[in-house]
């Protein structure tokens, strides 16, 4: 069987799928469609804490249905600025992830539209052999990322809930 690592840009595909269909990714749609395909041994979800309660039952769903949250704090700058991104983070744990020889990914699940991850998929896939998948919104992930990846899945109807 498949082994699976599913990595999520939380931010990246809310605000991706708010903006193309009104809508909220459907997690759980996601998770069976993979399970499907094989056995998910690792599944994180890589999101910007803002003591939110609305967020946090959001979360808690994630929990529930397999994800592990990353939580990073959201920072304010007094330019007015903000900042909170998982770009480096979330790239550590996929190269840990095939880097390591417990594990033996077959197959590393991106979802994010962000082209900044092109050269870590590229590096999954060449210097490691690893299958990659990207999931995004069509019209917002960067080009370079689908090129990037050895499958791309858009996001359509069946992963969404409207």
């Amino acid at each position: 069987m498949k082994k699976i690592a599913v990595f999520v840009d939380v931010q990246n595909i809310y605000y991706t799928v708010k903006e193309a269909y009104d809508c909220h990714f459907n997690y759980r749609a996601l998770w069976q469609q993979l399970s499907d395909e094989g056995e998910i041994i690792i599944a994180n979800a890589y999101a910007i804490e803002r003591n939110d309660s609305q967020q946090q039952s959001f979360q808690q769903i994630l929990r529930r249905i397999g994800f592990d949250i990353k939580l990073k704090p959201y920072i304010q700058r007094s330019d007015g600025s903000a900042k909170g991104d998982w770009d480096v983070g979330l790239t550590i744990d996929v190269m840990d992830a095939v880097a390591s020889s417990q594990q033996d990914v077959d197959q590393v699940v991106l979802l994010s539209g962000d082209g900044d991850f092109d050269l870590l998929l590229k590096r999954v896939n060449q210097g490691y052999g690893v299958d990659t998948l990207v999931y995004g919104v069509e019209s917002l992930t960067a080009a370079s990322l689908i090129d990037a990846a050895v499958q791309y899945r858009p996001i359509k109807a069946q992963l969404l809930l409207c």
